[in-house]
């Protein structure tokens, strides 16, 4: 027998036939990033030493966050989905920092699958520095879904950014309903959470880095009700972080009235111009400036 049949020959792929279409190599990139490897145990310590070692600490030198709201949080138990507002790419770091032990150290975050996974490198980092799974932004399709929902159901929480990008003017987006699906599908809670100052520190498009103040604020939890659509249900998430934000800029009971009263201010700012929103997000953060000391929450 020839050596080459002894050692398994040949060593190179089989030809393809002439005619016939040769089968496309799965997809390893994008949506299709295998993130398994993330949430074992070696992965697992190497993202909490990383946490404790240098996001938090540079969280308190480049945002100095103020947080709040840890007391609504007192009585929930078990898996949730902390829903945020989104202006910068300290954003997640920011939240992953400011989690409760609770679930800090058993979360992952849906990030966009087309931004953070087209290389191996940057998916491998997103991965393993904030438990990260790809997103699909333009729709919530069956693997990541799947995906997300089963995580939830081994009892992960997951951190999520339902406006699908960061703001590109200082005013929010709406929000998508991949967070309330996930709720209704999960059987969980989503905790509505405010970040702002990010957008100031580092705004998309900006490649400069100026600390500021930031606080973050966390929500009373919310669950879908019994009929519940996820597109209502994303709507009342939305109206409950501009409620956050009208906390942030005001107090907790003008905040709570306007609310009542359906009168918070859309996070989306006023449906006009491209300029005439740019001096209205100015002109309203001048007057929370001049008032409170501090500006109107969008970032």
């Amino acid at each position: 027998m020839r050596l080459a049949d002894r050692a398994g020959f040949p060593w190179r792929a089989p030809t393809v036939p002439g005619g016939v279409e040769p089968i496309a190599p799965p997809e390893k990139l994008g949506a299709h990033y295998d993130t398994d490897w993330a949430r074992t145990f070696p992965a697992r310590l190497a993202r909490t030493v990383l946490l404790e070692a240098a996001v938090r600490p540079l969280a308190r030198a480049v945002a100095d966050p103020d947080r709040r709201g840890y007391d609504r949080l007192a009585d929930l138990e078990g898996p949730v989905i902390f829903a945020a507002n989104h202006h910068s790419h300290v954003d997640a770091g920011l939240l992953l920092s400011s989690l409760p032990e609770p679930w800090r150290y058993k979360v992952f975050t849906g990030a966009a699958a087309d931004y953070f996974f087209t290389n191996r490198v940057g998916a491998a980092l997103s991965a393993l520095a904030l438990g990260a799974i790809p997103i699909e932004r333009s729709e919530v399709t069956r693997r990541s879904a799947d995906q997300a929902a089963a995580l939830i159901a081994d009892g992960w929480s997951m951190v999520i950014f339902p406006e699908g990008g960061r703001s590109p003017d200082g005013w929010g987006q709406r929000f998508r309903g991949g967070a309330a699906y996930l709720s209704i599908r999960g059987r969980v809670p989503v905790v509505p959470v405010h970040i702002e100052g990010t957008g100031r520190i580092l705004a998309k498009g900006s490649k400069a880095l100026r600390p500021g103040r930031t606080r973050v604020t966390f929500g009373r939890p919310l669950r879908p009700g019994p009929d519940e659509s996820s597109r209502r249900f994303a709507a009342r998430l939305e109206a409950e972080v501009a409620a956050l934000a009208e906390e942030v800029a005001s107090d907790w009971y003008r905040a709570r009235r306007r609310a009542h009263a359906g009168a918070s201010t859309a996070l989306t700012g006023p449906e006009i111009g491209a300029w005439r929103r740019a001096w209205a997000l100015g002109d309203r953060r001048s007057r929370r400036s001049r008032s409170r000391g501090r500006s109107w929450p969008t970032v």
